[in-house]
């Protein structure tokens, strides 16, 4: 009976390492490809508020345990060092899917609304282009809460524009942000958000599997972001392709997967 047990175990592991196999494959023969690759940043570029472009201060972006971890631990003040981590290179249309998580407390002097919140910023602005005194790129912020186990919902997946505008149900809303539909993830969980570009058409936020946010026409306009230069600030531009980047702004954050599918070939294919 014990060896015909030993048997079967040893079967099913076999049939599970067979399918992890089998999506790995399929995930490749699709085009999938790690923006992150688990061991380093050297594809990715750093630009922190009050720093040149490539100095990544107090190591606030580091990779540890297979992670992108964001961390403060070597900050005194947080003194408005909002940091972005780009990709290096644009992309205009494209599936990306990003796993994050809360971790730890905010750094001291990190603005309130800052409080488990980061983002994954795309069709952004190159970061070799932004002033050392520059806070935001010019870009469009799938924002990342999380909940603040009060009970009070607190939605995933929003939108917010820093330097931008978008067309939500038909029309032009300059609103900085825009509530998501998603459920709230309290504590420190991991949760999958999915993005979908389609260059300067349509943008689609997915948590957890579920459509949560959709809006067209991203575009230059709005404020927020401050000390930028002017020759990039083109209000009413069309932003049809960007760079992608993971946001830093007080509350220490891991990613642990980074990976897009680019889709261009297949939409010039369709036209």
């Amino acid at each position: 009976m014990k060896k015909t047990r030993l048997l079967n175990l040893l079967f099913l592991l076999m049939i599970c390492q067979a399918c992890k196999t089998t999506q790995k494959s399929q995930q490749s023969k699709e085009g999938w490809v790690p923006l992150f690759n688990g061991k380093d940043m050297n594809d990715w570029i750093v630009k922190i508020n009050h720093h040149e472009v490539g100095e990544n201060f107090g190591n606030t972006f580091r990779v540890e345990d297979g992670m992108i971890k964001v961390r403060y631990d070597q900050y005194g003040d947080f003194n408005d060092q909002f940091a972005h981590l780009y990709y290096k290179v644009p992309f205009s249309y494209y599936k990306l899917i990003v796993e994050y998580r809360f971790v730890g407390e905010l750094q001291r002097g990190a603005p309130d609304y800052t409080l488990r919140n980061s983002g994954i910023m795309f069709h952004s602005q190159d970061p070799r282009t932004m002033p050392k005194e520059q806070d935001w790129p010019i870009s469009i912020e799938f924002q990342l809460l999380g909940g603040l186990s009060d009970g009070k919902p607190r939605p995933t997946g929003n939108m917010c524009s820093p330097g931008t505008n978008i067309v939500y149900q038909g029309k032009l809303d300059t609103r900085h942000c825009i509530e998501s539909s998603s459920k709230t993830y309290d504590g420190d969980q991991w949760v999958r958000a999915e993005l979908i570009v389609l260059g300067d058409s349509l943008v689609t936020h997915i948590i957890n599997g579920d459509t949560v946010l959709q809006y067209t026409k991203p575009q230059i306009g709005g404020n927020v972001v401050h000390n930028y230069d002017p020759k990039i600030k083109i209000d009413g531009k069309i932003l049809s392709s960007g760079f992608v980047a993971l946001q830093s702004e007080g509350q220490p954050v891991d990613f642990r997967k980074v990976e897009l599918l680019d889709l261009s070939d297949k939409m010039k294919k369709r036209d």
